[in-house]
């Protein structure tokens, strides 16, 4: 099976069961994924840069149900690491991520399509 992340979600496995796993999960989010996209997306366009627990923290979704997002968003180059490195309440050390200037510019045509929508 070729391997179709970040396209679609899961399916990045390298054992077969491993791989069944990862395109059980993967199935389960499909009908989400779009929606869960935008939330990740959204929640750190509002707060510039922040850890992937920041974002959770402003959202109403589950680390479990955005983490992965976040992972698609960099192969999909909508966010990248900063280079900055924060604690998370556990203590372990987690990347600060921003968007990239890609997200910026579809951020800001998505806005003036709207204003002038309105």
């Amino acid at each position: 099976m070729a391997n179709r992340y970040p396209g679609v979600p899961g399916a990045k496995g390298l054992t077969a069961a491993t791989m069944a796993a990862s395109t059980d999960a993967g199935n389960a989010i499909a009908p989400s994924r779009k929606f869960l996209l935008s939330i990740a997306l959204r929640s750190l366009r509002a707060l510039g840069e922040a850890t992937v627990l920041e974002c959770v923290a402003t959202t109403d979704c589950s680390r479990e149900s955005l983490q992965p997002r976040f992972s698609e968003l960099i192969a999909l180059g909508l966010v990248e690491p900063t280079g900055e490195r924060r604690r998370n309440p556990s203590g372990k050390s987690a990347a600060v991520l921003t968007l990239t200037d890609l997200a910026r510019a579809r951020a800001a045509q998505l806005s003036v399509g709207a204003s002038s929508n309105g």
